[in-house]
């Protein structure tokens, strides 16, 4: 790995961040408290052409690796979007990775010129209520019928289901009890977001309220055969190319809140005066935020290791769920020495940071947890045995 500095990376912060300037912290904090998607926000960033920026060049994208994305999402988490900003763009940055790895020429022919654009919005629909990350337990089951598959299941945790034309879809194809393997007979579906055949049922949450969260209630929904994703029965693998992906991306937009955080409690540590001095000046304020930047840079460095292993075609797992771990822990810590910096005002919203507290905390939950990140190092790295 190359730590001198490079071009075209400074020339995507600087253009992210001059991208980002007109939507401040007051922006994001109004559509949180409206639950509004951020449109505005969206077209900029697809006219700015970040949308797309992994999609191959040959179907219109940036054709840039995971490096590059990881860029742009900590930089848009870092001007005070957090994850409605990331979550609103997320997936349209780097989410296609299972078509361009497992889809038909011809299925990519067809979707791919149009996610630079912002045109094809689509939702991730994997997890189940009674499964969680026991993926092999999902239940939503497809049907073959002439020409394709019908499906019948309910998904939750689905993101961007409001706005979605169509979800990539993991359904079983073969029931559990009839496979050897229990990953098997499963299989991703590319498929439309048919409001006949799709409920969709909003879930209230504590935070990034900006971009909606849902269930969604499938019945008898009609997928063509050439909308399945990959192989039938081999959906998971489908799934698992992404991963090491998605994992970098969330450190990266973890990061970014933490970075906010500090750069807010930094701010308001040097302006605000008590007992005829700034805060900052006290040790028991200054140290913690000193602290929460010494993990921050720790937890960065993790995160540009494993970017770099993937992009360049090395194995990654190690250190693509240890940056995901570490980033969550270090912005968690970030964002709570911010509010406890700025006392009773951090829990009011005039000064943003407990909106970064609220979203902060969800990087310790999602897309995996920090159990089940220690649960594959426990298996994977350590050799010790599989707990689960």
């Amino acid at each position: 790995m190359d730590f001198s500095s490079n071009p075209l990376h400074e020339d995507i912060r600087r253009a992210v961040r001059e991208m980002c300037a007109p939507f401040d912290d007051q922006y994001w904090m109004e559509h949180d408290i409206s639950h509004e998607f951020p449109w505005e926000f969206y077209n900029a960033v697809a006219k700015a052409g970040w949308l797309g920026i992994t999609i191959p060049e040959e179907y219109g994208g940036g054709g840039l690796g995971v490096t590059e994305a990881a860029i742009v999402e900590q930089e848009i988490s870092a001007t005070g979007g957090g994850m409605n900003a990331c979550s609103a763009v997320h997936i349209g940055i780097f989410g296609f990775d299972p078509i361009i790895r497992h889809g038909s020429e011809e299925l990519k022919q067809r979707f791919l010129p149009r996610v630079p654009s912002g045109d094809l919005h689509i939702s991730f629909a994997v997890t189940e209520p009674d499964a969680g990350t026991d993926t092999s337990r999902i239940t939503t089951f497809a049907r073959k019928v002439p020409g394709g598959y019908r499906i019948s299941g309910k998904k939750v945790w689905i993101t961007k289901a409001q706005q979605a034309e169509r979800m990539l879809l993991l359904c079983r194809t073969t029931k559990l009890a009839d496979v050897a393997k229990k990953t098997d007979g499963m299989t991703l579906l590319f498929a439309e977001m048919d409001p006949e055949h799709v409920q969709i049922r909003e879930i209230p949450k504590l935070g990034r309220n900006a971009v909606n969260t849902n269930e969604l209630f499938i019945d008898d929904l009609f997928v063509a055969d050439e909308d399945v994703v990959g192989e039938v029965d081999k959906g998971f693998r489908a799934i698992l190319a992404g991963l090491n992906a998605e994992r970098i991306i969330s450190a990266n937009a973890a990061l970014g809140i933490g970075r906010a955080a500090v750069r807010r409690a930094t701010t308001y540590a040097k302006e605000r005066i008590v007992f005829d001095r700034p805060i900052g000046q006290n040790q028991g304020v200054a140290f913690p935020l000193a602290e929460a930047l010494m993990r921050l840079d720790a937890a960065d460095l993790m995160v540009t290791k494993a970017a770099w292993l993937l992009d360049n075609g090395l194995p990654c797992g190690r250190e693509a769920n240890m940056g995901k771990y570490l980033a969550a822990d270090a912005a968690f810590f970030a964002a709570d020495a911010a509010l406890q910096t700025h006392g009773g005002f951090g829990f009011g919203k005039e000064y943003h940071v407990e909106r970064y507290f609220r979203e902060a905390r969800l990087k310790r939950i999602a897309p995996i947890s920090q159990e089940m990140v220690l649960n594959y190092l426990s298996e994977h790295v350590l050799g010790l045995p599989r707990s689960y």
